[in-house]
């Protein structure tokens, strides 16, 4: 049986191609998508007949250069220009949203932005009475603070 995975490593390095793949669709960062390439060029270079510690310097090889080469331009395509990406709280700056539940005068209520509902306070301290369109300015850990528009 030994013998039989000796004579096809390519099955195995194909193995790895989908696996790495897989695992790639929960990352989405193509850093594993990096090995799945060297896993790939490993598998054409086994298929052709080439020894094992061949097929290992090929994926080292070839893991490091889509990590130096690939991964950059796969990313910037991705993710854009921008440097900075910001989380989902720090996106919703300049957002509007409804009020769900009416902000008390100096007190809290609650706003909806795309079916998430915040806890909110109006900037001025103002009241800011339930289904009135505000308009997100500031935030304070996940408190978001509002205006009217």
């Amino acid at each position: 049986m030994i013998d039989y995975f000796a004579a096809n490593l390519w099955q195995l390095w194909t193995l790895v191609v989908v696996v790495c793949l897989i695992l790639e669709l929960t990352s989405g960062d193509f850093f594993i998508l990096c090995f799945s390439i060297g896993a790939l060029a490993t598998a054409v270079v086994s298929a052709i007949g080439v020894g094992f510690y061949g097929q290992l310097a090929v994926f080292v090889i070839a893991s490091v250069l889509s990590v130096f080469f690939i991964r950059p331009k796969l990313a910037k395509r991705l993710h854009g220009r921008r440097h900075e990406r910001p989380s989902n709280a720090d996106a919703l700056m300049g957002r509007v949203g409804r009020v769900s539940k009416a902000i008390e005068l100096g007190g809290y209520g609650r706003v909806a932005i795309d079916g998430d509902d915040w806890k909110a306070v109006s900037a001025d301290g103002s009241y800011v009475p339930s289904g009135q369109n505000v308009k997100v300015v500031g935030r304070e850990s996940i408190i978001i603070t509002v205006e009217k528009v």
